[in-house]
């Protein structure tokens, strides 16, 4: 680096600012909330983008047939777990997935429970 200044050792005088360290390292609890939630969004939003995709690109029968195909979407869980680096965060992302599946299916049990109960 050369200077027009004899006396300027290109050095700032200044000091710079940077992020936290924190943030640029994995930090336990932001990489478990991140994955859970993300888990929790996956499991509700995956299959109604890919059903209203479905649904504006064929007719409703090739759609509905084509529905299964929404299973192809767990690799990508499947596919964190393996590799290192993304471990810890494919860990909680299927603990948010199956947490809101089991909350989804038993809120969904005591619905049904309760609306055959008052029905007889």
């Amino acid at each position: 680096m050369t200077t027009d200044h004899p006396l300027d050792n290109g050095i700032d005088d200044e000091p710079t600012t940077r992020p936290p360290d924190w943030w640029h390292r994995d930090h336990p609890t932001f990489t478990a909330l991140t994955g859970f939630f993300t888990g929790l969004a996956f499991v509700i939003v995956i299959p109604g983008a890919f059903a209203a995709i479905l649904s504006a690109l064929f007719d409703y029968e090739t759609a509905e047939d084509l529905f299964p195909f929404v299973v192809l979407t767990l690799a990508v869980p499947i596919g964190l777990l393996v590799a290192p680096r993304t471990r810890r965060f494919g860990r909680y992302l299927l603990i948010g997935m199956v947490t809101t599946l089991l909350v989804v299916v038993g809120v969904a049990a005591l619905v049904l429970w309760v609306l055959v109960s008052r029905e007889g």
